[in-house]
């Protein structure tokens, strides 16, 4: 009976003397403090590791203002109503109960953080209200007191929340009709048949670390649709079911990219790799559905949120390589900082050989498109086709319900969103930035590629273009890329603007001709894309640095060129050369320090991205490892540009090779010269240590020789003394 009782009383002497829901608001205050991307981001969205997430959550899609965070409703906080709240708030009026998911300003979150936490922990003390009956925590232990910290801190700031009870349900609980709910919170138990999940039995399981170990697999869908005939009940086991898919999906997409050998096949498996689960995990969206209830009906409006900000999706074209893995890295770790509204996928163009030994699969939102690196039908290797081949199988193998589209270059980092409606894209309408070399589109290129020469825009590079025009437009920019790649007849740099005359812009030129074809007239933007190591327009707010060029500060200077074999995602802690410090800029002008200051920007930001990949990767902190890897990283560049210099470069598109061989000739002369300066320095040296050598050489025999002489003289001294 002792032993019972014990047992009794541990969990809550251990429940007191811990609490670690408190580390959310502690966490949210740190990374307010000290964490570079709170600076970059206007709006921010906090959920529960016990979330899964069935779609985008956009913050002005659900209606969330300034002021007006957005939250799901948590109907059990009684304490808003009662002596709780009163005790712990001076606006009781202004409790709302809410939590699981908030969208809210980033400005809100700063004034509310420090009082969320202080709250909590001021709940968290006050054990003589933990009561079921003040607080509607069954446990009457105070475990809830973190999320009455953010109710009581969100009133003390003045917050006021659009409230939604439809956005996410526990799986067991059956949704309303008509309702998609974007976030299942699996925080309780729930079944489906004979079979059933409790994270709570899961609280010490080490399954992540266990190869291809799984939760037990849920009834298949078949099962489910005989389990129930209630229409509604049985959306409720579907949503059950997929939760825990959707668990077990991510368990093996984690352990096959640690290195875990491939899952030996199943029924489940199989299932999971299905068509049947994709279409049924495909993304959901919201759609601000109206319902009876009263909390929704009051709190939330979302109609004009809809017509003001029309839904985007942005796209990038890639290869299976490390070279493009880099600025894959780079491209999504700016994404994320963008505040970009909507998704992103990588268009991964790649042979079936190439995606045996690919390593690079989570390194963001993913389409595989087969490459056309080499044409299948013509055997020509030009590379540049796999975009409008990408962009088109993307079209026609994935459903979309993004209005408008954004197309940007893997060798791109964003600093901010790009939208329609900021720079006027519409339908027929694309917005894009000028590429004034393609001057084809005033000659007989033109004419020849093109019924409507008039329209044809010299534009690329960022692309804004409504859905509806790209579906009517993707099928000839292949087609025109092909068209005018054939043409070797017009590859000559007074036709087409390339200076190698190798036809390596048909693509470009396809883009231009496509669109001229079916009268797409662009709005073209100076405004939205720099290249580093240009001098910027005065007042510009650049969106995207295009670091397609060679660009420098001073000694420093980047090419990603010289980085095309280099495997710097793959090899911890790899980076490139770290550009100068901004406070070490001479004052040369106000024109060069800003275009020098981008510069680093964009270097930097690179390199951030290249850290906290190799961070989370989880790569060893050790010294050794990052001098060695990282000298080994940039030896393969120096060799891959001095391979360049040389023109060794054998097979892989000559044209291309040729492209960055002349390209290294353009290089600016202050560069040119400060290495032959470094050259000649490093010769001087060298003279000056040879000297200094013989010199000591010289020294040493001297003195050898004197020593001889009189080891000599004395020996002679001495024999003469005998005699």
């Amino acid at each position: 009976m002792l032993r019972s009782q014990l047992e009794r009383e541990i969990p809550k002497i251990h429940l007191l003397k811990r609490y670690p829901a408190i580390n959310k608001p502690a966490g949210v205050v740190h990374w307010l403090k000290h964490s570079p991307e709170a600076d970059n981001v206007d709006w921010v969205v906090i959920l529960d590791a016990d979330q899964i997430i069935r779609g985008p959550i956009v913050p002005w899609e659900l209606g969330a203002e300034k002021g007006k965070p957005f939250a799901a409703y948590y109907g059990y906080l009684k304490g808003c109503d009662n002596i709780l709240a009163q005790l712990h708030t001076a606006h009781p009026e202004f409790c709302d109960k809410v939590g699981g998911i908030l969208a809210m300003h980033i400005d809100d979150l700063r004034a509310l953080a420090p009082l969320w936490l202080s709250k909590t922990e001021e709940v968290r003390q006050d054990k003589s209200h933990w009561s079921t009956n003040i607080t509607g925590d069954i446990y009457g232990m105070g475990w809830i007191s973190e999320m009455y910290g953010y109710a009581f801190g969100a009133a003390e700031v003045g917050l006021r929340h659009k409230i939604n009870d439809d956005i996410m349900i526990y799986p067991g609980y059956i949704p309303r009709p008509g309702i998609e709910p974007l976030i299942l919170h699996y925080g309780l138990p729930f079944k489906a048949g004979n079979w059933s999940f409790s994270k709570l039995e899961h609280h010490e399981d080490g399954i992540v670390y266990d190869c291809n170990r799984l939760f037990p697999p849920p009834p298949f869908p078949r099962e489910v649709e005989m389990m129930e005939s209630d229409p509604n009940v049985k959306r409720g086991l579907f949503l059950s079911i997929e939760c825990i898919n959707t668990l077990n999906e991510g368990l093996l997409l984690h352990h096959a990219s640690v290195g875990c050998p491939k899952a030996q096949w199943s029924k489940y498996l199989s299932f999971l790799k299905s068509r049947r689960f994709s279409e049924l995990t495909k993304p959901k969206y919201w759609k601000g559905q109206k319902v009876d209830s009263t909390i929704t009906m009051q709190h939330v409006a979302l109609s004009k949120a809809n017509s003001e900000y029309p839904k985007i999706h942005t796209l990038f074209s890639t290869e299976c390589s490390s070279y493009f893995d880099w600025q894959t890295v780079g491209l999504m770790h700016s994404f994320r900082l963008s505040g970009q509204p909507g998704n992103i996928t990588r268009l991964l163009s790649c042979t079936d050989e190439d995606l045996k030994n690919y390593k690079g699969h989570d390194l963001a939102p993913t389409h595989y498109v087969p490459s056309m690196s080499r044409h299948p039908l013509t055997g020509d290797w030009y590379p540049a086709i796999n975009k409008p081949a990408a962009v088109l199988h993307w079209l026609n193998h994935v459903q979309t319900d993004a209005e408008f589209i954004v197309i940007l270059d893997a060798d791109m980092i964003m600093r901010g969103p790009i939208t329609p409606w900021e720079y006027g894209a519409k339908l027929g309408h694309p917005v894009s930035t000028p590429y004034e070399y393609l001057i084809g589109c005033d000659n007989i290129l033109a004419k020849i590629h093109t019924r409507n020469p008039s329209a044809c825009d010299k534009v690329g590079g960022v692309i804004i273009m409504h859905i509806d025009d790209l579906r009517r437009f993707a099928i000839l920019w292949l087609h025109k890329s092909e068209e005018v790649r054939a043409d070797k007849a017009h590859y000559a740099t007074n036709i087409t603007g390339d200076i190698y005359a190798s036809g390596w812009i048909s693509e470009m030129y396809g883009y231009s001709f496509a669109a001229a074809e079916i009268n797409l007239r662009h709005i073209i933007r100076r405004d939205i894309m720099i290249y580093p190591g240009y001098v910027p327009l005065p007042g510009a707010k650049y969106k995207v640095f295009h670091y397609g060029l060679r660009f420098g500060v001073g000694n420093w200077s980047f090419d990603k060129a010289d980085w095309r074999n280099a495997d710097v995602v793959n090899t911890c802690w790899a980076k490139f050369p770290e550009p100068p410090d901004p406070d070490t800029i001479m004052q040369e002008g106000l024109d060069a320090r800003e275009r020098d200051l981008l510069s680093i920007e964009c270097a930097r930001a690179l390199n951030k991205a290249l850290y906290l990949h190799h961070k989370r990767r989880n790569c060893p902190r050790i010294g050794t490892i990052h001098s060695t890897s990282s000298n080994k990283i940039e030896r393969i560049a120096h060799e891959s540009s001095r391979n360049r210099n040389r023109g060794k470069f054998e097979s892989m598109d000559v044209a291309r090779e040729k492209t960055v061989e002349r390209a290294a000739a353009t290089i600016p002369p202050v560069h040119r010269s400060r290495r032959l300066a470094r050259s000649s320095r490093i010769w001087i040296i060298a003279v000056w240590a040879v000297s200094i050598v013989v010199f000591l050489l010289v020294i040493s025999m001297f003195f050898t020789d004197r020593r001889r002489s009189v080891s000599r003289s004395r020996v002679s001294r001495s024999l003469k003394a005998h005699v």
